[in-house]
């Protein structure tokens, strides 16, 4: 306990000879260089702007002409350049990057192993459904022109009939 008490009362002296030093570089800056005869003149220039305060305007245009000098220009922006735009894009090709950050699938492996087996299966179904669809076509074609050969029969028969009898 003694070392870490010892050690704090150092760490705090370090910071008083610290704190010394920034006052004393504090008060070299704001010392006076010149002579007190030319402090006496900048206080009086001072006393005589408080007396006469001189307006700028910044964002009003007064209808007087002695209050117009005191207008201030417009500041003048600097141009912004982009530093984004300013450089060409790369043309190199990259691969997507959100391919390496988003997780993948837990079974994609799976899928990877049964593809070529789901891609044989995918196209015997569609087989299948191909010769089911032509089934249906041929039956309903043979029994349209079952209607038909049997309604042009029934009209031979009526006419048959008819002559006959």
């Amino acid at each position: 306990m003694a070392t870490e008490e010892e050690s704090i009362e150092q760490a705090a002296a370090s910071r008083r000879e610290r704190l010394k030093a920034l006052k004393a570089a504090q008060e070299l800056l704001n010392a006076p260089d010149e002579d007190s005869s030319q402090a006496a003149e900048n206080q009086t220039d001072d006393t005589n702007e408080e007396n006469n305060p001189s307006m700028k305007f910044r964002n009003y245009v007064p209808h007087d002409k002695q209050l117009q000098e005191g207008k201030v220009a417009p500041p003048v922006l600097p141009k912004f350049e982009d530093p984004v735009a300013a450089a060409p894009p790369a043309s190199e090709e990259k691969e997507d990057p959100f391919v390496n950050i988003a997780p993948k699938k837990p079974n994609w492996d799976l899928r990877r192993d049964v593809q070529k087996k789901l891609d044989k299966l995918e196209r015997r179904t569609q087989k299948a459904i191909f010769k089911l669809m032509g089934k249906q076509i041929k039956l309903f074609l043979l029994h349209i022109l079952a209607d038909t050969y049997v309604g042009h029969i029934g009209n031979r028969a009526t006419r048959t009939r008819k002559t006959v009898g």
